[in-house]
């Protein structure tokens, strides 16, 4: 587990940049005001590729609810929450109030501290709801992807035992009521607040957020159920909260294929929003910010929501998943300051064939993240989105997710060809993947980071916890990457076979095992294969069994409904081999070569 104390982290990275100061010859004042949190690096910061975070602003030791509960005292007509395509507008205190009335009613049906509860569907304004409320009554929210389909949905829950599970009845193709009974028939017999499932034991409260539907409760109900009681509950629940306790559980799949429950406390998420904040700029400004990310992932529900909750941020949302002429709409009607996205969503809004008839003059910064951007690709958004203060961030859910962010002064090339410098009290550093040796300056190797932001671990999971985090609380990112003399890092690789398409991680394993479940296949690798618009696609190279013949139609066919839509290859090859070496290993990056080629890529 990851410790998640500040005085520990503090003294800690405090003797590591004394160590710094002594390498560089530079004096103590020195050395501070060369990697300042809002400020590039004036000179040179490192002579081994590792690197410190300053520690001058303090770590904050505050419960989300805390932060919520602080900022709505100091804004409370301020807008917290805008969903422009639904009509919602909600100041802080119109948000705060309906916190404490969902918090109430969650009690009412019988959840208790340290429940879990999973939010399943696209970027409602009950999401928000849902995130608040539970953090306010101890109970740990479970980031559910809203594709997921009925195996999926069944391994999750189950792996961290959710007591309660809100979403909607339909979005878009999702069912999400349907794909539910077929994991749990009972439902549709059972009362609500009562499910007896033998898939699921541990989960007894379905609440949908729209239709009245067997065995649920609406979300009104919830909103209602609370009593003068409850409001008691509440209280003497809050009282008890701690910093350090489990909040929040994202998953993230592995390369064995099964997700894993990257376990948050709020001293995890509260801190990293806090930097993210003031790295960008938005703790000295009333931010408007335009978030078509979505609130599953941590970049739209820590560097969004909990941004908004501890910087007064206002967050606007233009559609429920992400629409480039919903975002470039929203920008112009609502003055958005700030936008979040992904390369593939900055790629998409630029495309929009009317997009020179808005208005982006509002526009002056924000964070673009989940892959490697393209440099023509940031230049055009920084000269046509009017965003000179864009920054790069990277991360992953492990860490909260942010731990490398750009500067708004960067230049062009840091913009395009680094992730920025370490944020403040975070510790990073390249290793030698055999050696375990930290490597010189500008030597690719993997990057690991320590600090307050590595998550407490993976839910249930102490194996698989010890084998990206090591005994001196190291977390091993899997990534490859450099550093420079000025703490700026570069993301060259990656150790694992991940595939990032449009910001959606993506590993291999995972599809190659449900496609080995096809009767007719024999062999499956899955690789990526690079993409203008998506950074990467899937493509899927099949030996077929001996006498039997398929079609990539019929393999989609297969895949549709049973692995999210995200997960179906865009490419499927038929070959007859695959490059080994000599040892019989399949060489992937030599098959993605081979794919790209005959693919005219």
């Amino acid at each position: 587990m990851a410790s998640t104390a500040a005085g520990p982290l503090k003294r800690a990275t405090r003797g590591a940049l004394a160590v710094l100061v002594n390498r560089t010859g530079l004096r103590g004042i020195q050395r501070l005001s060369a990697l300042q949190i809002n400020a590039p690096p004036a000179a040179p910061i490192a002579t081994k590729s590792f690197v410190c975070g300053v520690t001058d602003i303090p770590l904050l030791s505050k419960t989300v609810d805390q932060c919520l509960e602080e900022t709505t005292h100091k804004y409370p007509e301020h807008e917290a929450l805008v969903y422009s395509k639904h009509g919602v507008r909600k100041t802080f205190a119109q948000f705060r109030h309906d916190v404490e009335q969902a918090a109430m009613g969650l009690l009412a049906l019988g959840l208790k501290k340290g429940d879990r509860l999973g939010m399943w569907g696209p970027n409602t304004y009950e999401w928000t709801l849902m995130q608040f409320a539970t953090a306010q009554a101890g109970i740990i929210l479970v980031s559910v992807n809203p594709a997921y389909q009925s195996s999926e949905l069944e391994f999750v829950l189950k792996k961290v035992g959710c007591k309660a599970l809100v979403f909607p009845t339909q979005f878009k193709t999702q069912k999400y009521y349907e794909i539910l009974k077929q994991i749990c028939p009972e439902l549709e017999l059972s009362s609500p607040g009562a499910l007896e499932s033998k898939s699921l034991p541990e989960l007894s409260v379905v609440i949908t957020l729209d239709s009245k539907l067997p065995g649920t409760f609406q979300i009104a109900d919830v909103m209602q159920a609370g009593d003068s009681s409850h409001k008691k509950q509440l209280q003497d629940v809050r009282k008890t909260l701690v910093c350090q306790e489990p909040i929040n559980i994202q998953f993230t799949s592995g390369t064995t294929g099964s997700p894993k429950g990257a376990t948050l406390s709020h001293y995890n998420i509260v801190n990293n929003a806090n930097l993210i904040g003031i790295r960008l700029g938005v703790n000295h400004m009333q931010a408007r910010c335009c978030l078509p990310v979505p609130l599953y992932h941590c970049l739209g529900s820590v560097a969004g929501c909990m941004m908004m909750a501890v910087h007064g941020v206002s967050l606007v949302f233009p559609s429920l998943s992400f629409e480039a002429k919903a975002a470039l709409k929203t920008i112009e009607q609502e003055k958005c300051t700030h936008v979040y996205g992904t390369p593939t969503m900055y790629i998409d809004i630029l495309g929009q064939a009317d997009f020179d008839n808005y208005d982006l003059s509002s526009i002056r910064g924000g964070i673009i993240a989940g892959s490697p951007t393209p440099p023509e690709v940031m230049k055009k958004i920084i000269r046509k989105m009017n965003m000179k203060e864009m920054v790069v961030a990277y991360g992953t859910t492990e860490n909260s997710p942010v731990t490398f962010m750009g500067f708004k002064e960067d230049n062009i090339t840091q913009k395009t060809e680094t992730v920025g410098c370490v944020l403040p009290h975070t510790e990073a550093k390249i290793e030698d993947h055999v050696t375990g040796e930290i490597l010189p300056l500008n030597t690719p190797g993997e990057l690991q980071v320590r600090g307050y932001c590595v998550m407490l671990g993976y839910w249930g999971d102490p194996t698989k916890t010890n084998e990206v985090i090591n005994d001196e609380k190291w977390y091993q990112t899997g990534d490859l990457a450099v550093l420079d003399e000025y703490g700026y890092c570069k993301i060259v690789g990656r150790c694992k076979d991940m595939i990032i398409r449009g910001g959606e991680n993506i590993y291999p394993t995972e599809i190659e095992q449900f496609l080995y479940t096809h009767p007719k296949i024999q062999e499956v690798q899955v690789v990526g294969v690079k993409d203008e618009r998506m950074g990467e696609e899937i493509c899927a190279s099949i030996r077929v069994k001996h006498g039997e013949e398929c079609t990539a139609e019929e393999l989609r066919a297969f895949c549709k409904g049973k692995i999210s839509h995200f997960k179906i290859p865009r490419y499927i090859v038929f070959v007859n081999d695959y490059p080994l070496t000599v040892s019989g290993k399949i060489q992937k990056y030599k098959l993605k070569e081979r794919m790209e080629k005959h693919l005219l890529l």
